[in-house]
């Protein structure tokens, strides 16, 4: 064998060594559980069996969440478009790609998504792990083919530990990627507003406040015209908290428009009767998320509440809960004011400013 034959025989058995000592590493150790604790008076969380919640699972979700290197630019991360201050949403009406391409609607908070069953305004991805995969690759988001945002993580050299802990091995997928974000958005729940500490005992509403609650809980009309009338604002129908959540997380069409640009729900389903609905959000920092709607056209809580009490705009898909479309709620000055304090009273500033929530590239 000649001395250029062996030593070309060597390198490749070196290659192959460092490869297999990367990517087929005998399996790490076990990751180590989550405790997910779930506040009081929420359901149980449904967790997928094949992506259990581990504390390094979390970490490394984290991690990528924050991960600039999932954008075609490696200036746009998943935090991007969802601020902790901004109630973990854009403050812009539309968020704008890494091309300067506008959006068409207005980014969802990120919330106590492990409760959801849906995911989007119109409710296009059945699972938090399918909701990660979009944005990565869209062309007017973060216009990244997940081929390259892979080899871009496995290149970089810090993942390889964080990859090993979660999941035995520094090998990088796409899958691995998806499943590590949604863990990590599992466990961003907010549960320590005004009205949670209320409901434990641990605050008492201001007259204001609990004007604005019972409001909420309240079916709007006067009593001698419609059944159960009590002139509340009637919200609890689609942000009733039996859940916790401040969401039904269905689909309604709340009277924006008569006619309908953005189908909505129907332009998943096919449906003309889903038309112009979308996913109800929900009012869990509310005071922080907007704008409002899904197209953002609402700067303000005192508009949001006066489309409301205009009682909407009739279409073919209005939702039966919106009843008041002729005359409106007639709510008085006062009482939107104080349904507004109640709403202020959803924002929980622990969650917001939670560390283990922000950006641990900084």
């Amino acid at each position: 064998m000649t001395a250029r034959r062996f030593t070309f025989l060597f390198l490749i058995a070196l290659a192959s060594l460092l490869w297999t000592c990367k990517h087929e590493a005998p399996e790490g150790p076990m990751a180590t559980p989550y405790n997910l604790v779930i506040p009081p008076f929420f359901p149980p969380m449904d967790i997928p069996s094949d992506n259990p919640l581990t504390v390094e699972g979390v970490n490394l979700g984290r991690y990528l969440f924050w991960e600039k290197k999932l954008s075609g630019d490696d200036a746009m991360s998943c935090g991007t478009c969802h601020l902790p201050e901004h109630g973990f949403s854009d403050p812009r009406q539309y968020s704008i790609g890494i091309n300067g391409e506008v959006g068409t609607r207005q980014a969802m908070p990120l919330v106590n998504m492990g409760w959801s069953t849906t995911f989007f305004w119109d409710g296009r991805a059945p699972s938090l792990e399918e909701q990660i995969v979009g944005p990565v690759e869209n062309p007017i988001e973060m216009n990244e083919d997940w081929n390259h945002a892979v080899e871009q993580i496995d290149a970089d050299a810090m993942y390889d530990a964080l990859f090993y802990k979660a999941y035995g091995s520094t090998e990088v997928t796409k899958e691995k990627i998806v499943k590590a974000i949604a863990s990590f958005l599992r466990t961003m729940i907010s549960s320590n507003s005004k009205f949670d500490k209320q409901r434990i005992g641990q605050y008492q509403f201001t007259p204001e406040e609990f004007h604005g609650f019972n409001l909420f809980l309240s079916e709007g009309g006067s009593p001698d015209q419609v059944p159960g009338g009590s002139f509340g604002a009637d919200c609890f129908h689609c942000h009733g908290f039996g859940s916790m959540q401040m969401s039904d997380y269905l689909f309604h069409n709340n009277g924006l428009d008569a006619t309908f640009s953005d189908l909505g729900r129907g332009g998943i389903t096919g449906s003309v009767y889903d038309n112009g609905k979308f996913k109800t959000p929900t009012l869990r920092n509310v005071e922080l998320s907007g704008p409002y709607m899904h197209d953002g056209r609402f700067s303000t809580l005192e508009q949001v509440i006066e489309h409301y009490n205009s009682g909407g705009t009739p279409s073919a898909t209005i939702d039966p809960f919106m009843k008041f479309t002729v005359g409106g709620l007639q709510l008085s000055a006062q009482s939107k004011s104080d349904l507004i304090s109640f709403l202020k009273c959803l924002t929980d500033t622990s969650f917001l400013q939670n560390p283990a929530f922000s950006d641990p590239h900084e």
